[in-house]
């Protein structure tokens, strides 16, 4: 687990470059084809590549190599999702940014339902077919990209150096929190699969069928989420979706076990998908209305970049703690 964690650390570095991304993105118009297009393009046909070639390299004999192969993949990823999130920005009406960052999670998670075929094709195919599988994936957004016709940008959004000036405390206030949050989400979030296998003795079809189920959950988590910032100030709102990921925590470390069988450890997972959806959505849709759109998917980037600086520590931290002192305990630690 401290060598997943390791893994996961470093190939989530390239979701903290996003800030260079972003600026890039925001100042350059590339080709002259667009702030946002190309960038994705490009994004896109890297993660194709990798995906294709990730499993001709053996992780156990080659470990640095499969690392650097993943954080290439991981930076084309970033690179897409950086100018995704700054198109949303330049495009999507104040008003309606809470919307689209609900209709973006779902959109995401829906693919999360291919985990179940994923532990499918890897326990009864090959790894070569899982991750040929992802690149086939990797085209469907295809069409929708090439269809993209971003419009010459207003004097109000154009690059700005200035525009940095609109970080202030209570910036710094959210981006903090998002770190905190995420090393909690992510740490939580990467030792389930393994303690389901422990504690249960399931098969990995079996858990990538629950990860399909926390997956739904994160949908409907993400409904949640939206109605709360609707019902709520944004504070109010945040604070009952923390208080409901604790109690999901708590369930993990307690209602997981042998004695009280699969139906329970599923619920369980559900519902610490519907919390980790709620925040989510919430954390993201305040981050948006946070932006100036004159470097709108730089500043975004940076917000994101702390809450991926927290994935990253949240992956390398619970895989220590669990290899050190078991899973119930690091749950325990990171809930407190």
């Amino acid at each position: 687990m401290t060598e997943v964690g390791v893994f996961g650390f470093i190939a989530l570095l390239p979701f903290v470059l996003k800030i260079g991304l972003g600026i890039l993105s925001d100042r350059v118009n590339l080709f002259g084809m667009g702030h946002r297009k190309p960038y994705i393009v490009i994004g896109l046909i890297v993660q194709l590549l990798c995906l294709v070639f990730t499993p001709f390299i053996d992780p156990g004999q080659h470990f640095w190599g499969y690392v650097a192969i993943a954080f290439t993949l991981q930076m084309g990823m970033a690179l897409y999702d950086t100018c995704t999130d700054g198109l949303a920005l330049d495009t999507t009406p104040p008003k309606e940014q809470s919307t689209i960052r609900l209709y973006g999670r779902w959109a995401g998670h829906r693919v999360i339902v291919a985990a179940s075929a994923v532990g499918f094709l890897a326990e009864n195919v090959s790894w070569q077919a899982v991750f040929w599988t992802l690149a086939a994936l990797t085209l469907l957004p295809t069409p929708l990209v090439l269809a993209i016709r971003e419009e010459a940008r207003d004097v109000e959004k154009r690059f700005d150096w200035r525009a940095f000036k609109s970080f202030n405390g209570k910036t710094f206030l959210a981006a903090g929190l998002g770190t905190l949050m995420f090393v909690i989400i992510l740490g939580v979030n990467q030792l389930i699969n393994p303690f389901l296998e422990e504690q249960l003795g399931i098969s990995l079809t079996t858990a990538g069928f629950i990860t399909s189920l926390w997956g739904v959950g994160i949908v409907g988590g993400s409904v949640l989420g939206g109605w709360l910032l609707r019902k709520f100030q944004p504070k109010p709102g945040l604070v009952v979706s923390v208080i409901l990921l604790s109690l999901s925590i708590l369930s993990i470390a307690f209602l997981i076990g042998p004695e009280l069988g699969l139906i329970v450890a599923i619920t369980v997972v559900i519902f610490f998908g519907v919390t980790y959806g709620a925040y989510q959505t919430e954390y993201f849709a305040v981050a948006m209305h946070m932006v100036d759109p004159r470097i709108a998917a730089s500043m975004y980037a940076i917000l994101m970049a702390f809450t991926n600086i927290g994935q990253g520590i949240g992956m390398y931290l619970s895989g220590a703690l669990a290899d050190a002192f078991g899973y119930q305990v690091t749950f325990l630690v990171l809930l407190g």
